[in-house]
């Protein structure tokens, strides 16, 4: 099973964010689950389809937010 990580700078192009809205998010705790390993910060690819499911616009989920 191999398990795709997404660094910061990844994140922020695939969603066009600045890495630096992604840092903010994680300082007040939004934005998806991540992982810090060794100073380095990674999203698990599983957790940014999970975020962006519950964000999904039009879906029952989505609009209990």
């Amino acid at each position: 099973m191999t398990i795709k990580h997404l660094h910061q700078v990844e994140l922020a192009k695939r969603w066009s964010l600045s890495p630096r809205t992604l840092e903010r998010w994680r300082w007040l705790g939004q934005g998806p689950r991540y992982l810090k390993i060794g100073g380095r910060v990674v999203y698990r690819l599983e957790d940014i389809e999970a975020y962006e499911a519950e964000h999904l616009a039009g879906t029952e989920e989505g609009q209990k937010k």
